[in-house]
């Protein structure tokens, strides 16, 4: 044999090991694809429904929320409703009531200080200014000379 014949031989096992390695690579890539094309498949079978279920969710959360839209508008109007007729109530009463409770204030202090033993006033004693109490006055705050024996003003035991 010459050096050419074993080149020639050499050469053809290459050619015949490539070939054998390309063969199995293209086997393998077969494999892959039929593997990739059931997974496609399969995905495809269940994205399907899966859709429609998200479809279906999709509406009835549209539903729902125009339900709640429509509650959310009638609160409205009943705020604005409970809001006029708070305002109604409070200009139709809210005057008088005041004025009640301040007279009554008045004739439950002129009770309290005719209890008390305070002498009942006289007509000099309304032309006379009353004097006041000693008073000190700290920081814009006004604190009381002395107290009535037995009282104590904003004291809980």
């Amino acid at each position: 044999m010459s050096g050419g014949e074993v080149a020639g031989i050499l050469v053809a096992v290459f050619w015949a090991i490539l070939v054998s390695f390309l063969a199995v690579a293209l086997a393998r890539l077969a494999q892959t694809l039929r593997a990739t094309t059931r997974l496609v498949a399969d995905v495809t079978d269940q994205a399907v429904p899966l859709l429609a279920d998200a479809s279906t969710a999709v509406r009835s959360a549209q539903t729902q929320i125009e339900r709640v839209d429509a509650i959310a508008s009638d609160v409205q109007e009943v705020t604005s409703n409970a809001s006029a007729l708070s305002t109604t109530v409070a200009s139709t009463f809210g005057g008088p009531l005041v004025k009640v409770a301040a007279f009554g204030y008045g004739v439950r202090r002129a009770v309290s200080g005719r209890r008390e033993g305070a002498p009942a006033r006289t007509d000099s004693a309304r032309t006379e200014p009353a004097k006041a109490p000693d008073r000190t006055v700290i920081v814009g705050r006004t604190v009381p000379g002395t107290r009535r024996a037995g009282r104590t003003r904003g004291k809980k035991d």
